[in-house]
């Protein structure tokens, strides 16, 4: 953990996550016993933000049935599901006529809602093969849809109107 104190600064305290260490900004004011209470509680909320993320196949095959039986009722089939690391442009790609899905490693590292949404997208390929209204009407199954694509959308990576 890194506290900067500024002189500048005069009631807000901030945290972020530079090449895993924190960095706490804070009025140089501020009693290290009232930032310390401060403190706890970014961290707290840090440590809800980084749960755990599925960075094997396995896991990613769990959580893509979990995700199956929550938004399609269990019906869907598929023969392989597996992070790829040749995938710079996209974030995951299906192939409906052989059941099998890729996600990018990169999502991996994103968070757990960002992963699941990438999953219910391809997941939605297998009913649906194109980006049509009943495609998205599957998709939108998922609550957190509008929200996982505007942080795709805002990292920059993925095009308008197509990301899988």
């Amino acid at each position: 953990m890194e506290i900067v104190r500024s002189e500048r600064r005069r009631r807000s305290v901030s945290a972020e996550l530079q090449n895993g260490t924190l960095v706490v900004r804070a009025p140089a004011t501020m009693s290290d016993a009232e930032l310390q209470s401060v403190i706890e509680k970014l961290q707290q909320r840090l440590q809800r933000r980084l749960r755990p993320i599925p960075q094997s196949d396995e896991a990613l095959a769990q959580q893509a049935q979990a995700l199956n039986e929550k938004y399609f009722a269990g019906k869907l089939r598929w023969r392989s599901i597996r992070y790829v690391t040749n995938q710079q442009k996209r974030f995951g790609s299906c192939t409906p006529s052989r059941g099998t899905i890729r996600i990018s490693q990169r999502v991996a590292s994103m968070p757990a809602w960002v992963r699941d949404y990438v999953l219910v997208h391809e997941l939605a390929h297998l009913q649906e093969a194109n980006h049509g209204a009943r495609f998205w009407q599957l998709v939108n199954r998922y609550p957190l849809t509008e929200r996982a694509r505007g942080y795709l959308m805002a990292l920059g990576l993925e095009e308008m109107g197509e990301d899988g």
